[in-house]
């Protein structure tokens, strides 16, 4: 039990540091994130026991840079190179004046969270949609009276829904593959327990945006400059990948910004690079987070979790439960939602079957609570991509994130009631 207790001590390392600090000085930007992981990272090499100090600075490293970690990076790269030539040469002032115009003020709200669903339905991405639809939405913050974390809460929550729910999704193919279901089967039974939920959140953002007015003076729309971000839209939907698409997305803003004079050449590298630049905090905390969770599993921290938390099972209400319990807890020490499930699927199959649980409603558990938390945690990609692209402090998005607690508490909900009853 210590060694388990001490495997998972940097973790409390990095919330006494970050979180509990920040509270205390009622200031959440007096502790820098990348701080806090930096010494909760340096804590993990210390306790790790048993090998060498070269040793340990491999587990973290290859941590840092898996495969998968690499991917986020270089997204993270093309989004900041794509935002920042976009923002200079006027695509985004071009897309919050159409949006501004196309829709009503008290609908602004209404309408982004849908725009978030449905494009996040049709790319299966969350980070994606975050990266496509962040910069309009934090434009419109400037020209409205719209706080700008929750405009990006609104953002942030949409993309979970198609997260959770698409196809094409890595959480649903995971989730579907390690419990031996249909995703037909798996979408079925997750719409009955997310979609009111989504449904709920919808009338709440009409109750918020009724005060919400546009402003009197909208400049003139310039069409040719929101071809970048409709064609970003549109290539993401059809199913390019979201690489191709911010990659495209660079060439087609260069290429408008030197012909309607916004920049030379030389000006579109200098903006590319501000991007890049500006990613850089991004990319540290992630790979500093990868690192410090491959140290907490390889001291065995992941294995004492799952052992403790399928030990008290009796019941299938219980098993339910606890497997939403257990993929909400590995998403904490993680900071990714299809690692947590490709971590505990296999454990939670034993259990469902042990216990009678369907295994669609068992891959449904697992990628709602998995969403859930994700799509709440200042540390995960998805917030700190938001918060990097609205310029943001992460923990300052997390209260107005109602659609992730909403599914979490529609699936904690269908387990106590046993519904849908179908599947239960």
């Amino acid at each position: 039990m210590k060694k388990g207790v001490l495997a998972l001590s940097p973790l409390a390392v990095f919330i006494v540091l970050y979180l509990v600090t920040s509270i205390i000085a009622n200031d959440f930007y007096k502790v820098p994130i990348t701080v806090a992981f930096m010494a909760a990272s340096v804590y993990a090499v210390i306790i790790t026991g048993g090998i060498p100090l070269r040793k340990r600075i491999d587990v973290f490293s290859s941590g840092a840079a898996t495969g998968q970690m690499m991917l986020m990076i270089w997204i993270f790269v093309l989004a900041g190179a794509f935002a920042h030539s976009a923002k200079t040469m006027g695509a985004i002032d071009a897309t919050v004046n159409l949006t501004l115009t196309l829709l009503p003020g008290n609908m602004l709200l209404a309408g982004l969270f849908l725009a978030a669903c449905f494009i996040s339905l049709s790319v299966g991405t969350s980070v994606g949609t975050i990266v496509a639809l962040t910069p309009i939405a934090a434009g419109i913050a400037t020209q409205t009276d719209i706080s700008a974390p929750l405009i990006t809460a609104v953002i942030v929550g949409g993309s979970f829904f198609g997260d959770n729910l698409s196809f094409i999704s890595d959480t649903t193919i995971v989730a579907t593959s390690t419990q031996g279901c249909r995703l037909s089967d798996k979408f079925r039974v997750n719409s009955f327990i997310v979609v009111p939920a989504a449904l709920l959140i919808l009338v709440i953002y009409i109750f918020l945006g009724s005060g919400i007015n546009s402003p009197q003076n909208v400049p003139e729309v310039e069409y040719v400059k929101v071809i970048p971000y409709v064609v970003v839209l549109l290539t993401a939907i059809f199913g390019m990948n979201v690489m191709a698409v911010l990659t495209l997305g660079i060439i087609l803003t260069g290429f408008i910004g030197i012909c309607n004079g916004a920049f030379d050449v030389f000006g579109w590298f200098s903006a590319m690079g501000t991007g890049i630049t500006g990613m850089g905090e991004l990319i540290i905390i992630t790979m500093m987070a990868g690192g410090l969770l491959e140290l907490i599993k390889h001291n065995g921290g992941i294995d004492y979790i799952i052992s403790h938390m399928t030990r008290h099972i009796h019941s299938k209400r219980g098993a339910e439960l606890s497997i939403g319990a257990l993929v909400s807890f590995i998403n904490v020490c993680t900071a990714n939602n299809t690692v947590a499930i490709l971590t505990v699927g296999g454990i939670a199959k034993q259990v469902g079957d042990r216990y009678g649980v369907d295994n669609r409603k068992c891959a449904s558990i697992l990628d709602t609570y998995s969403c859930m938390m994700q799509g709440v945690l200042p540390y995960g990609a998805q917030l700190l991509m938001a918060a990097g692209l609205a310029q943001l402090n992460p923990i300052s998005i997390v209260p107005y994130l109602y659609y992730p607690l909403a599914i979490g508490i529609a699936a904690t909900l269908s387990i106590l009631l046993r519904y849908p009853r179908r599947y239960s």
